[in-house]
């Protein structure tokens, strides 16, 4: 049997890559953890000179996590500067999980240039760090513009576009110097890449590769599947899991009280079901894949995708783990 795992029993645990021998949409391999730093920055009142110019809190902290991560990699004010100008023209500080094909992140980075995977470009730190190590490549980058510098890494087809922003992004930088911020190492286990699945046995790696392939299908409210145009969130985990041999409770509110449930502060594992609400009523549910994401139906007008499962001012509610009693 495997039982619910927790950290320290897969640090030490050696895993066998599982395979299934129908409808794989990507490479799979057995469950590890990748480890990464998170960063958190606390922006305090006296920054409302940068909130000023219309970027509040949340955008004002990922641009000091790019000035803390600048500061530890003794990269010089100018090269602070380059970043804070990209991130404001391809995001405006926003850590945003869509973009130009493949884009993601702060600045717009793609993992099919080998910027990293979407969960290490979706934490800021990591794509903070990947931005200066490009810039430090670029031969003779502190002898160039602020905008030349900055297009050197991009190679944006808008190849002026940032030195618009470089007026802002001293103000900004000069912001948030002062912001108090901290680090730490954490385990991230799953790799949120549907092209590459990871998960801790066959039956979640069955649920995660169903879901996968159900990217793009409309969310219709009561949707069981493609005989209905699509799906409604517990909808698509009902059949990811039954396409797994589980048969899970229609509602979401059914599936977060039929558990198991995931003890709070243990990690996540690929094919947890994440919950959104409260104990009294859960309304929102979706499938936990690895690397912070999850796959789910969001709403009327969205379609099924891959996006976080822990975003500003969600109700996150907790976890369950359909298959963590599931023989090998």
């Amino acid at each position: 049997m495997i039982g619910k795992v927790g950290a320290a029993v897969l640090a030490a645990l050696v895993l066998i890559p599982l395979a299934i021998t129908a409808g794989v949409s990507g490479g799979i391999s057995a469950l590890f953890g990748t480890s990464t730093t998170n960063m958190a920055c606390t922006i305090g009142d006296n920054l409302s000179s940068a909130g000023a110019a219309g970027y509040g809190a949340d955008q004002l902290a990922n641009a000091a996590i790019i000035v803390a991560v600048g500061t530890q990699l003794n990269i010089p004010e100018q090269g602070q500067v380059v970043a804070l100008a990209v991130a404001l023209q391809e995001s405006g500080l926003s850590n945003l999980d869509h973009g130009d094909r493949d884009s993601l992140g702060l600045f717009q980075q793609r993992p099919s240039q080998g910027w990293g995977s979407p969960a290490q470009i979706m934490n800021p730190a990591y794509a903070a760090t990947q931005f200066y190590q490009h810039l430090l490549a670029v031969p003779g980058w502190q002898q160039m513009s602020i905008n030349d510098a900055a297009q050197a890494v991009q190679r944006s087809g808008t190849p002026n576009a940032y030195a618009q922003h470089e007026h802002t992004a001293r103000e900004v930088l000069a912001a948030v110097e002062g912001a108090s911020c901290t680090t730490t190492a954490s385990q991230m286990v799953g790799t949120g890449d549907c092209t590459a699945i990871q998960a801790p046995n066959a039956v979640t790696l069955a649920a995660i590769n169903y879901a996968c392939g159900q990217r793009g299908l409309p969310y219709v409210w009561g949707g069981n599947g493609a005989a209905d145009g699509g799906f409604d969130c517990s909808g698509l985990t009902v059949a990811a899991y039954g396409a797994a041999g589980i048969t899970l409770p229609r509602t979401a509110d059914a599936q977060f009280r039929a558990g198991p449930r995931v003890p709070d502060g243990q990690p996540l594992l690929p094919g947890d079901l994440v919950f959104y609400g409260t104990t009294a009523h859960i309304h929102h549910v979706g499938l936990y894949i690895g690397g912070g994401l999850m796959i789910d139906a969001p709403d009327v007008g969205q379609s099924i995708k891959i996006e976080p499962y822990r975003y500003n001012g969600d109700d996150y509610a907790g976890a369950t783990r359909p298959a963590g009693s599931i023989g090998a």
